[in-house]
């Protein structure tokens, strides 16, 4: 009788075992998270490119540096340039490419459409990290 109890217990005791150890994984295939908070003029001539919609400028900062996409009149999208597959390698870092709405990282072969920094091709299967925006007419905020 005292069976049934003895046995549920133990595969209790098992199960939240099994799940404490799958829980507690470090997760290191993630891109860093980083503290981001800058402020640029667009009337500044060194953000010229960000003058028209579809224009892009890389930025110093996050982990691997930053790509401002303008998207429309008053919308900005910013991405770290850390690529999501296998951020552990040195070379995972995404460049424009000469459409200006491909971010692709040469090392592995992703490629990541600016407009939404999902993935569009290769090995990746994460979104570039995408950091926050605001726009007052002249000055672009980035931040997270």
């Amino acid at each position: 009788m005292l069976k049934q109890p003895v046995t549920i217990g133990l595969l209790f005791l098992t199960s939240i075992w099994v799940l404490s150890l799958t829980s507690c994984k470090k997760d290191d295939d993630a891109v860093p998270n980083v503290s981001v908070n800058i402020v640029i003029s667009t009337t500044d001539p060194s953000y010229n490119d960000l003058n028209a919609v579809g224009g892009w400028i890389y930025l110093t900062g996050g982990s691997r540096g930053i790509i401002v996409y303008r998207y429309s009149i008053d919308e900005f999208m910013a991405y770290d340039r850390h690529c999501t597959y296998e951020p552990s390698e040195s070379c995972a870092i995404v460049e424009v490419d000469q459409s200006g709405i491909i971010a692709e990282d040469l090392c592995c072969g992703s490629q990541f459409l600016l407009t939404d920094g999902s993935v569009i091709d290769g090995p990746a299967s994460v979104s570039l990290k995408l950091y926050q925006t605001s726009f007052d007419g002249n000055n672009l905020f980035v931040y997270n």
